[in-house]
């Protein structure tokens, strides 16, 4: 309904200043602030006061006079205060809202008929993921979640990096070490714990082994990068059997978080179809290509960009970039448009890519990058696949479920003494807690911002957290439970009783400031997913999340549900209204991809 009520203010202000003969180019909507009664505001008259020769208030009370509110749906009445045209909601919208939002897909889009890619993760197979990375599964996935939430058609892929020089350094160490060369055991039984110590092995030997030994290593390596190049199936076997072994445990990894994805796209697939060879040629062919420092360049110094882009070795190998070119080339003919989720240290090479792709005669507004800055923990510890130091997010998801079930073990202690919560509810609660407790605090903040992870803030279960705003839907669906329905389908409850008696919902009955605030702000979701994927900014969703579980506890506070001495007609329209606040916090959580806890 939000969606609906600013269409309708945006029209009537573009009619009142038409009328006025003012330019309709910018109508100042903005969100009224919190002590203000109106769902929209207007600022237009501070931008009209110079051409109209009187003050913003003078002009606002114009604009006011030519709104006629009873011609409008959604708008109970336009009024000034100062400057301000505040434009306050009708029965109608709060009655539609109501009725909309006990649909349990509440919040979701129309279908948009345009198709998105997006590609986040893709950290190279060379062992666990790492929390220096944690950031972009968990940011990339909410924009995913996002965008399909806005009705677009997503798909997410994982762009497998299976060609470097990297990859040929795992693939020659895998065949030539043996487990007792291994110093170490794996320090978690899964298969890229278990092959990283082959990278790490391979990589300490390339340093400090016998030279001539080193010599023979470096060709066998520098011989499979060749055979990717040329297509060689045997090479490529080679490389699979250790990517294909690593992704798949990285992959376990990454469904804890979760974070799935519909396709892996290895970047061999466009040096085996042609593609990158036949993409080299085109780029040989530009006048910004020269070659020197034995490498085929771009110089983009033109384009605001001060650092050449190497696209390919004086031995015929190319590069990531030269590969992940042919890449989004396959992206533009296959979406309407790509959405890739890149660490700070990657925006050099997001801009080559951009202005080599526009240069390759490609439509760059079909693509988007969601640029973030890293995670930290406390103490600052390294983060090094190499050298075998730093956190993986193993260790991290495990952390989190420990402190989670502390946490829970502690407060819930009357309940678990008297069986209430059996260990299966502890260790349930502990995973949807601990695990949205990581995913919360990382997707809530801006994705620019470097942010540095706190146990305690992240699992304070009075603060604007994860456990804060996940209790917000527990409440919810204990309140429905209580009223003897499913909180899993809180319209049909499983023979205890029918379903909401709809013809009985009056929202007019929610006159209390409590009420009236919480509607509106369920009724605002639809147009939060709407800005926040149009800005590729989850972290809005968080800060809605926030919000709204105020005024869910604020209504919680002061409006009773279930009281013997509630009305009947006021009882069944506030459970319609816990319904309803069920459905906008599921639907926000997962989209910020945090579970919606039934209890606890």
């Amino acid at each position: 309904m939000f969606l609906a009520l600013r269409e309708e203010v945006e029209g009537a202000l573009e009619s009142a200043l038409a009328e006025l003969e003012f330019p309709t180019d910018d109508l100042g909507i903005e969100e009224p602030p919190e002590d203000v009664e109106s769902v929209l505001a207007s600022s237009v008259a501070f931008r009209l006061a110079g051409e109209a020769g009187a003050a913003p208030p003078q002009v606002a009370a114009q604009l006011a006079d030519e709104i006629d509110s009873d011609e409008l749906h959604y708008v109970a009445a336009v009024q000034t205060q100062g400057p301000y045209l505040n434009f306050l909601p009708s029965d109608a919208y709060l009655a539609e809202t109501l009725e909309t939002a006990i649909e349990a897909d509440y919040g979701h889009l129309a279908d948009r008929e345009e198709s998105v890619i997006v590609e986040h993760t893709s950290a190279n197979p060379t062992g666990p993921v790492h929390v220096g990375r944690a950031r972009n599964p968990i940011i990339g996935d909410a924009v995913a979640n996002l965008l399909a939430a806005a009705g677009y058609d997503v798909d997410r892929h994982y762009y497998v990096n299976d060609a470097g020089r990297q990859i040929a350094t795992f693939t020659w160490a895998y065949e030539t070490f043996d487990e007792e060369d291994l110093e170490t055991e794996p320090e978690r039984d899964r298969i890229e714990y278990d092959l990283v110590r082959y990278y790490r092995i391979g990589n300490a030997f390339l340093e400090d082994g016998p030279e001539d030994e080193v010599e023979a290593a470096e060709a066998e390596i520098e011989a499979i990068m060749q055979g990717l190049e040329e297509g060689d199936e045997e090479a490529y076997e080679r490389v699979s059997e250790v990517v294909d072994q690593v992704l798949g445990g990285m992959k376990e990894c990454l469904e804890r978080l979760p974070a799935e994805f519909d396709e892996f796209v290895k970047e061999t697939r466009f040096m085996r179809s042609g593609d990158t060879d036949e993409l080299v040629d085109r780029l040989q062919e530009f006048d910004e290509a020269v070659y020197e420092d034995d490498a085929w360049q771009l110089e983009l110094d033109e384009y605001g960009i001060d650092k050449n882009l190497v696209f390919l070795r004086s031995d015929g190998t190319t590069l990531y970039t030269t590969r992940d070119l042919a890449h989004h080339e396959w992206k533009f003919d296959n979406y309407d448009r790509a959405v890739t989720v890149l660490g700070e240290d990657h925006k050099l090479q997001a801009d080559q890519l951009r202005q080599t792709l526009e240069l390759l005669g490609n439509d760059t507004d079909q693509l988007d990058n969601v640029i973030f800055s890293w995670v930290n923990l406390p103490g600052g510890l390294g983060m090094s696949t190499r050298e075998g130091t730093g956190v993986d997010l193993d260790d991290l998801l495990d952390e989190a479920i420990d402190r989670a079930r502390q946490e829970v073990e502690d407060r819930l202690d009357d309940r678990i003494r008297d069986d209430e919560l059996t260990a299966d509810d502890v260790e349930r609660i502990a995973h949807q807690v601990g695990i949205g407790a990581v995913r919360y605090d990382i997707v809530s903040k801006q994705a620019t911002k470097a942010i540095t992870f706190e146990w305690d803030q992240a699992l304070d279960f009075e603060a604007q957290s994860a456990p804060y705003v996940q209790y917000v839907h527990a409440r919810c669906c204990g309140i429905l439970a209580e009223a003897g329905f499913d909180p899993a389908e809180p319209l049909a409850a499983d023979g205890q009783r029918a379903e909401l008696d709809l013809d009985a919902l009056d929202a007019d009955l929610l006159d209390t400031p409590a009420e009236q605030a919480l509607l509106e702000a369920i009724a605002r979701f639809p147009s939060v997913i709407d800005e926040a994927a149009a800005d590729l900014e989850p972290h809005q969703i968080a800060t809605y999340t926030r919000e709204f579980a105020d005024r869910f506890n604020a209504f919680y506070r002061e409006c009773p549900v279930l009281a013997d001495d509630v009305d009947p007609a006021v009882r069944e329209t506030r459970l319609a209204l816990v319904a309803a606040s069920k459905h906008t916090m599921a639907n926000a959580l997962s989209i910020l991809g945090v579970a919606a806890p039934r209890s606890m």
